[in-house]
């Protein structure tokens, strides 16, 4: 047998217990505090300033208000997810995560900030007309933003944009509680019916504008006003050439997806002439991409068409508003730079003042009248207020594994001689210092005995030992990994399709113990049955993220993380990946009350049975078929047939997620009405509470009938 070479000899690795023992190194400095966390997460820097660490409970907080909330107005996060995840026996709402939270008072602050950066914009230079923004409901189109938006919005006539029929009909129902002048901006593709709704959109008062994206559909246009006697509001989008280099802004420029060329628009106006609606034509639209990065390539879009809005004046249409479309971005890692797809180098002021200026400098040069410009900004307006909580429930362990000297006896053993001379080159090479033939033999070495395993003269045992070896001598050089695997709650494709899809990144960081020293770094691994199924990408250019230890081992310890501005997009694109739903949801408000918030609004998200439907299958059928085969296959003892099919019933009721306290048929404790939601409102709330009233009504049984079972 050869002798133990001194790289592994237990008198220079072995602790008390007799095993080998790598220490990790300490990424971080032992001195830690919450601005500390504030700085490593850069949360001023893309929060500010809606979100903040707070300095004596190490949790993010809410500021509702923006740069005008108060300290005691200030909301502590893990509080609401307390308060939403608790069992109602102990005063929460008994909601499973994951969690999306909303916070209404951030979404009326970004609109109001918007309009507020427009009108100083426009004061301060003697623009002559005025700003006047729609909402694209395809960034986000729950019922109750939309709504709050139009309602926030209402007393400077913000309206909303629609992209498709549903889309119309909902901003339609909408807008008929908002103002008469807010813009009903009609977009996207459109047919016969699409065009006929638009019409009687505006037979019933409202401020509807048809945009045309195709040349074609200006026939269709006019001979439905005709039929209907109705006199439509035309715009047209136009394709300009001005270009947005980045990820978004692929729909810019001449061969851009949407909008009209120049001879196009001609086209356009010479047919609206000839029929006698010239004067229908008032609205000119472009958009040269989202997240447009810099003023200077917005000034110059803007500019662009600022000169095709003059031609149009000239050639006798009715002009009288510029959309700039989207574009207006976001800072995503806080970075400010222009460089970036997921950051943009100017506030909401100079982006308001950059349009002002390069419309009035246009318009002054044509001696056309300012036109009221338009915007359909919607990642800037909801991204902010709707942040989403999940779990971690595991992590992978990178502590060198215990190999003692017996152990290491009993692996020399059994090797082949080349595998045999590969673990003398890699003691040698260790003993020398020289870490690159380490790597080499390392590799070579694993090989060897991998082979020998397969060939059934290596055991289990020794192979698990080769590892354990390998690890150590790699630990010890600084040559493994040390990023650990968090296991979340969570499907990245249900409710982070970006990241997924375009490699988005957004903040995402621990809601609290921003106190403690972050002592590992770590990646995040979905619950999805796909490798996709993981974050590894950070701002900040990170492939990793500063992360705690879970306290008490699998999943005992409530380890709580949150993805910030994600309110656009994420949820209208999430899909149904391994028939994961969307997270429960709660709306919350910013409360003069002992914990500063109230939640007006709450709705589990959907039940195994809900997202079955949705690919088609039944639920009720199908329980019943398990049902019968229960009673066919399960025991003589009644009771104990009736307690499976009762925890049958129960399994179609719930989440599709995890959950992390333990649970059996026995124990189990019944959710609340999941296909509905219930509501936990407060005494001022302004909702209409009968609604809840009905919900909460509905019986399981009437919902579920099998669940009587």
């Amino acid at each position: 047998m050869p002798a133990l070479p001194s790289c592994v000899d237990p008198a220079t690795l072995l602790t008390p217990a007799g095993h080998i023992s790598i220490p990790i190194p300490v990424t971080f400095s032992d001195d830690w505090s919450p601005s500390l966390s504030s700085t490593l997460y850069k949360v001023d820097a893309w929060g500010a300033p809606y979100f903040a660490v707070n300095s004596s409970s190490g949790n993010i907080t809410v500021r509702p208000h923006g740069s005008d909330t108060m300290i005691h107005q200030e909301i502590d996060l893990l509080k609401i997810v307390k308060k939403a995840s608790d069992s109602k026996s102990l005063g929460g709402l008994g909601l499973q995560l994951p969690l999306i939270v909303r916070f209404p008072d951030v979404l009326k602050n970004r609109l109001e900030s918007l309009q507020s950066a427009f009108n100083y914009a426009i004061e301060s230079r003697g623009y002559e007309s005025h700003y006047q923004g729609v909402y694209p409901v395809k960034c986000n189109q729950d019922r109750f933003i939309v709504e709050d938006i139009v309602s926030f919005g209402s007393s400077f006539r913000f309206g909303l944009e629609a992209g498709s029929k549903p889309e119309l009909l909902l901003a339609m129902n909408s807008l008929c509680k908002g103002s008469p002048e807010a813009f009903l901006v009609c977009n996207g593709f459109k047919d016969s019916e699409y065009i006929t709704l638009a019409l009687l959109a505006r037979k019933l008062a409202l401020n509807t504008v048809i945009v045309l994206e195709q040349e074609e559909e200006l026939d269709l246009v006019i001979e439905i006003s005709n039929k209907l006697c109705i006199r439509p509001v035309i715009g047209l989008r136009a394709k300009l050439r001005t270009k947005h280099g980045g990820h978004f802004g692929s729909t810019s420029g001449e061969k851009g997806k949407f909008g009209l060329t120049t001879t196009q628009i001609l086209k356009v106006v010479k047919k609206l002439e000839q029929v006698g609606m010239l004067d229908c034509l008032q609205l000119l639209h472009f958009h040269i991409g989202s997240q447009i990065p810099s003023t200077t390539l917005l000034a110059d879009g803007v500019g662009e068409a600022a000169q095709v809005y003059c031609e149009l004046v000239r050639l006798g249409a009715q002009m009288g508003v510029i959309d700039i479309g989207g574009g207006l971005g976001i800072d995503y890692d806080g970075s400010k730079s222009v460089e970036s797809d997921i950051s943009v180098g100017y506030t909401l002021e100079e982006y308001a003042a950059a349009v002002v200026e390069a419309v009035q400098r246009v318009c002054h040069s044509k001696l056309v009248k300012h036109p009221v410009i338009c915007s359909e900004s919607g990642r800037a307006i909801v991204s902010h207020h709707s942040v989403l909580i999940f779990e971690a429930m595991a992590a992978s362990v990178c502590a060198a594994p215990a190999l003692s000297t017996l152990g290491l006896q009993y692996l020399v053993d059994g090797l082949s001689e080349e595998a045999r001379a590969d673990y003398h080159n890699l003691s040698a090479a260790t003993m020398r210092g020289d870490y690159e033939t380490c790597l080499l033999y390392i590799d070579q070495f694993k090989q060897r005995c991998v082979e020998q395993f397969k060939q059934g003269t290596l055991g289990m045992k020794q192979l698990a030992a080769v590892d354990g070896l390998c690890d150590l001598i790699g630990n010890a050089i600084g040559a493994n990994d040390p990023v650990r695997t968090y296991d979340v709650n969570l499907s990245v494709f249900t409710s982070i399709p970006d990241f997924w899809g375009i490699e988005q990144m957004f903040p995402i960081l621990p809601i609290h113990r921003l106190d403690e020293k972050p002592t590992v770094r770590g990646i995040l691994s979905d619950l999805t049955c796909d490798s996709d199924g993981k974050i590894d990408k950070f701002i900040g250019g990170e492939s990793s993220l500063p992360l705690h230890e879970l306290e008490g081992g699998h999943g005992s310890g409530q380890y709580y993380l949150g993805m910030f501005l994600g309110g656009a997009y994420q949820e209208a694109l999430g899909g149904v990946h391994n028939l994961f739903g969307g997270p429960s949801v709660v709306r919350v408000l910013q409360s003069d009350g002992p914990h500063g918030f109230a939640v007006t609004r709450a709705a589990p998200g959907p039940s195994c049975g809900d997202v079955l439907r949705v690919v088609q299958h039944e639920p009720e059928l199908m329980f019943e078929t398990l049902k019968h085969r229960a009673k066919k296959f399960g025991d003589d003892d009644g009771n104990s047939i009736a307690a499976l099919a009762t925890y049958l019933a129960r399994s179609f009721n719930n989440m599709p997620y995890l959950v992390a306290s333990p649970c059996d048929m026995n124990t189990m404790n019944n959710r609340s009405k999941n296909n509905y939601g219930f509501y936990y409102c407060s005494s001022d709330d302004d909702y209409n509470a009968d609604i809840a009233d009905s919900v909460c009504g509905v019986e399981e049984e009437e919902r579920w009938s099998f669940c009587s079972a």
